[in-house]
């Protein structure tokens, strides 16, 4: 699931999402082409049903499998009308594709997620019920990633795609949490715990007003061009410096836990990583907002929010535990 992320991020990050203009295939291929030339409408080629080409800056599916004659035949061609998006990078391409392999890989582990589930139905059926609501969940975030292309990249639809890869996450550490051994070198402390809960609610609040932030640059993107990454923060909105302000709080409630875990030897190592985590998100925002989005740092800052979010909520399942016991 994380590399699912930090293949998305690189594709949002170079600006790749409309790579592939149709979905599960690109361009009509199961394999993308790797030149313009293979979608380029040309006399005495042979084009298969369904394999899409480029011609007047606009986007035609085979209607059936053919040979091409000396004239374009508008009958036999199709014009795509879910975009108008029309334009082919074969670097674009291939990032976006990647980004499906990935998917793709991960859908094959949810199943046999699945099939080692299914054998605890009757020590535990909450297992067997996690899995198939997280597996239910990568079908529905398929189903996004086609939304997501169909409708050019629609912002509100890629921050639900988000969001819901961290329910996804939530439920997959809820799963492995169950059926890991208990340690019991950790202490309770109920000011630690409600912290912990604290710092869970804020980093969802904190992803949710940075993938607002993202719809905004975007939007610039659509405007003024991937090429112009300058603008992209150009008269931000409140959200941007409610998102921006908002990171104080995260780090001093994440601060509270490293110290009540400290003074209080309470033996969450998690808690170490987390901090680390909070510094790494600082400073690539930073960089984005002051540098101008160098390369690698929305990777990195996406990805990092989503681990974050991930050990805060492992943490407070372990937490949790005790406070039960």
């Amino acid at each position: 699931m994380y590399l699912i992320f930090l293949a998305g991020s690189i594709v949002r990050m170079t600006g790749s999402g409309m790579g592939c203009p149709d979905w599960p295939k690109c361009f009509g291929y199961l394999i993308p082409p790797t030149s313009e030339d293979q979608i380029t409408w040309k006399e005495n080629t042979v084009f298969e049903e369904g394999m899409i080409i480029i011609k007047n800056k606009e986007l035609f599916v085979a209607k059936q499998d053919l040979k091409t004659s000396e004239s374009f035949y508008v009958e036999n061609w199709e014009t795509y009308k879910k975009h108008d998006y029309a334009k082919f990078n074969k670097y674009h391409t291939w990032t976006e594709y990647i980004n499906r392999l990935v998917s793709v890989v991960a859908g094959f582990v949810f199943l046999f997620l699945i099939a080692g589930a299914y054998r605890f139905r009757k020590e535990n059926k909450t297992i067997p019920i996690l899995a198939f609501v997280a597996f239910f969940l990568m079908l529905f975030e398929a189903w996004l990633g086609k939304t997501v292309v169909d409708t050019n990249l629609t912002p509100e639809i890629i921050t639900i795609h988000m969001v819901i890869g961290l329910v996804i996450i939530a439920l997959l550490l809820k799963l492995k949490f169950i059926i890991s051994p208990k340690n019991k070198t950790y202490k309770y402390n109920s000011l630690f715990n409600k912290l912990l809960i604290v710092s869970v609610i804020f980093s969802l609040i904190q992803i949710a007003m940075g993938t607002q932030v993202r719809q905004f640059i975007d939007e610039q993107v659509k405007q003024f061009g991937f090429e112009n990454k300058n603008y992209s923060l150009l008269n931000p909105s409140f959200k941007f410096y409610f998102h921006r302000s908002f990171t104080i709080a995260i780090v001093l409630v994440n601060l509270g836990l490293f110290y009540l875990n400290q003074i209080k030897d309470l033996g969450y190592k998690l808690v170490n990583w987390i901090v680390f985590l909070i510094f790494l998100e600082a400073i690539t925002g930073i960089l984005m907002y002051y540098a101008e989005f160098p390369i690698g740092t929305q990777a990195i800052h996406l990805l990092s929010g989503a681990v974050l979010f991930g050990l805060q909520f492992y943490l407070w399942l372990q937490s949790k535990r005790l406070k039960a016991i």
